[in-house]
């Protein structure tokens, strides 16, 4: 999985009503179901990815700059219009028209673009898919573009973060929570407001919906693009959002629908990187997706370790 699957598209948390969590109390809750070795070794493998993923793009970010119109001085200095974590005093500025950025770079920034040495670059944004990266030093940044926002993200490579990363905590293995769902395909006109933690909502359009069953009880979830010939991708949450999991919700990627049907692995629900950093700017679950149920399967979040956003 890519780090593009990590849509970088993050508001405050709607709190659940608090529902009586009464579903349990009839019955004895249901048996963990162990999975085989193949799938232990498979979901191992995606956890490795998936921990990479944060390692190498979202632990070693350091900064998230939305620029004004018009010149932007940045640089460590107090003075300046953007404050770098690092690097000289005054290393140049970056320059705002439209959604078109440029920068100027003074040459005690020693900064190089691919290699280079540059004195002045038009920056293309992460939205092109071939974003400008500016390379001072240990840090690495180039041009977010968010809706109306446009920014400079920045990454240091000398980044404490990546090397105190406890790695990721995860619910006790359950293929329980492995179930097959019903996919159905919307007409492609129907969008849903998908709010980000930058207080931005989106319409977003709708893929389709899966239909299935926890603890005998029918779910339905919408995604959020996809294609459906390669894979879906879901933002939800669910009860356990409020002692467990992340409270915006978590991220589930699945493979392709075949035969109209299409598995959800919540054993492989995993945080959005807002989770550990503050500089990304993910989507949180639209109301649509707020499952009334609790899914005890998938990454854990330690509300105990992060006083937060």
């Amino acid at each position: 999985m890519n780090s593009t699957n990590r849509v970088a598209v993050v508001v405050t948390f709607c709190v659940l009503s608090l529902l009586p969590i009464s579903q349990g109390a009839g019955k004895a809750a249901s048996s963990v179901s162990a999975p085989d070795a193949a799938y232990v070794q498979s979901f191992e493998k995606w956890k490795a990815e998936e921990t990479d993923d944060l390692k190498q793009n979202w632990l070693p970010l350091a900064g998230l700059y939305w620029l004004k119109p018009g010149k932007n001085s940045f640089g460590t200095a107090q003075g300046n219009a953007v404050v770098f974590p690092k690097g000289p005093a005054h290393a140049g500025e970056f320059d705002l028209e439209g959604k078109d950025v440029s920068v100027k770079l003074l040459s005690e920034a020693h900064a190089t673009v691919a290699g280079k040495a540059v004195a002045n670059a038009k920056l293309d944004a992460d939205v092109s898919g071939h974003s400008t990266v500016i390379e001072m030093g240990s840090l690495r940044f180039h041009v977010i573009v968010r809706g109306e926002r446009v920014g400079i993200r920045v990454k240091d490579l000398e980044s404490a973060a990546v090397s105190n990363f406890k790695g990721m905590i995860f619910f006790p293995l359950d293929l329980n929570y492995r179930v097959t769902a019903a996919w159905e395909p919307s007409d492609g006109k129907k969008t849903i407001d998908v709010p980000n933690v930058l207080g931005d909502v989106t319409p977003v359009p709708v893929a389709g919906t899966v239909i299935f069953k926890i603890n005998g009880q029918e779910q339905r979830l919408t995604a959020l693009g996809g294609d459906p010939s390669k894979g879906l991708s879901f933002v939800f949450n669910d009860l356990t959002a409020k002692t467990d999991t992340y409270p915006g919700g978590r991220f589930l990627d699945t493979d392709a629908v075949t035969n109209g049907t299409v598995i959800l692995d919540f054993n492989r629900a995993y945080n959005p990187p807002c989770a550990v950093t503050p500089y990304a700017t993910c989507p949180l679950a639209p109301k649509e997706n707020r499952l009334g149920v609790a899914i005890p399967a998938g990454e854990k979040f330690d509300k105990a370790t992060h006083g937060h956003h």
